[in-house]
């Protein structure tokens, strides 16, 4: 792998102990900016998921050691890099790096400007802090599963993307960036806690001020942005695809209109007349069955309708924008997402291949550490 690391954060050094979901894109996310990443797995621990570690994104662009965390040595190797390191990554239940002897009071006492950065589910302290709980149970709790699905349907699960990466792993890297500007002031490191709950519910803060102020029905599917509207909805289309439809604000909704060739039906409801969106709906329905998506997503180019063709995985990096912007990258043939977001000074380079076997000697991490260096070290 080579020394050189493109990025904002070329130059920052974070160990992360190995885990699941979301503590990894954490360090992921800090790889792609140019950190230095070690990802230390347990001896004997193998990958954690059960895919072709080569196409394993979550730890591209990382380095990965393989030490015995319950072994002295073990334990040694992992404190050393402790000392050298800016950041840890732990996503383990409470108490768990404590009894391995790598819990913050140890860390901090080697590095007494580390951050400590913790991911869980529930959190440090409460009564279901020591609970296993995964991305559906934590959104159960917080009132986003119950937000989430059609009118007199179930909740439905929007896969992970709430839980795990934006309520939890996007909330550790928040909180970890928040640490490091600080300690370029006070000098000091810090423990951050981020818990998924937490996460979710400040990713809630907008539902919940307007439930609080009465512009919101705690009643899925009955709401603006929420499915409760026609006129922001998915519709299907004749070849039993769907196109994406957000035509809130009246110039776009005139623009829906007239690509529907509704527009002038002196039949049609009003966009805001709630006691007939059953019937516009229908009306909307009925248009968008009569073509094919691809051909919605010619009639409506060009448009501010807010009207987009939903597309698969596997179509999404193959799309014009997409392509433009270079979203996605491709490697050995396969799409994964680009680095995210973009800079103009400091831009990530393309992500160096996720490894494919673990080191086992710490010294040469070590001696490339010792070469690099961040300001006020």
């Amino acid at each position: 792998m080579t020394e050189h690391r493109a990025g904002p954060l070329a130059g920052l050094k974070v160990v992360e102990l190995a885990g699941l979901g979301p503590a990894p894109f954490a360090a992921m996310f800090l790889a792609d900016q140019g950190a230095d990443v070690v990802r230390v797995e347990r001896a004997g621990a193998g990958f954690a998921m059960p895919i072709d570690p080569r196409f394993d994104t979550l730890q591209r662009g990382k380095r990965m050691l393989s030490l015995d965390l319950k072994s002295a040595d073990g334990l040694a190797a992992a404190l050393e890099l402790v000392e050298h390191a800016d950041v840890l990554i732990e996503g383990y239940r409470p108490g768990v790096t404590e009894r391995l002897g790598l819990g913050p009071d140890a860390c901090l006492a080697r590095n007494p400007r580390l951050v400590y950065g913790r991911m869980t589910g529930w959190g440090q302290n409460g009564p279901l802090a020591q609970r296993a709980g995964h991305d559906p149970t934590y959104q159960a709790l917080v009132g986003s599963l119950h937000a989430i699905g059609r009118a007199g349907g179930p909740p439905q699960l929007p896969l992970s993307l709430v839980g795990d990466f934006g309520g939890g792993a996007m909330y550790l890297v928040s909180g970890i960036l928040a640490a490091l500007w600080e300690r370029e002031r006070s000098g000091k490191g810090q423990v951050v806690d981020a818990a998924i709950v937490d996460g979710v519910a400040h990713l809630m803060a907008n539902p919940f001020s307007m439930l609080a102020g009465g512009a919101w029905n705690d009643e899925r599917g009955t709401n603006l942005i929420d499915s409760g509207a026609p006129f922001v909805d998915v519709y299907r289309t004749s070849d039993d695809r769907y196109v994406a439809v957000a035509a809130l604000e009246p110039p776009f909704y005139a623009q829906l209109l007239a690509g529907l060739r509704l527009d002038g039906d002196e039949t049609l409801p009003g966009q805001w007349d709630r006691r007939r969106w059953r019937e516009l709906r229908d009306r909307f329905a009925a248009a968008f069955a009569t073509r094919t998506r691809d051909e919605w997503s010619e009639v409506f180019a060009g448009s501010d309708a807010c009207v987009a063709p939903v597309l698969s995985m596997s179509e999404a990096p193959a799309n014009e924008h997409l392509v433009a912007r270079g979203t996605f990258l491709e490697r050995e043939g396969c799409p994964e997402p680009a680095p995210a977001p973009r800079f103009s000074r400091t831009p990530s380079g393309f992500p160096a291949a996720p490894p494919v076997a673990p080191e086992d000697d710490p010294a040469q991490i070590l001696s490339a550490w010792s070469a690099m260096s961040l300001p006020g070290r």
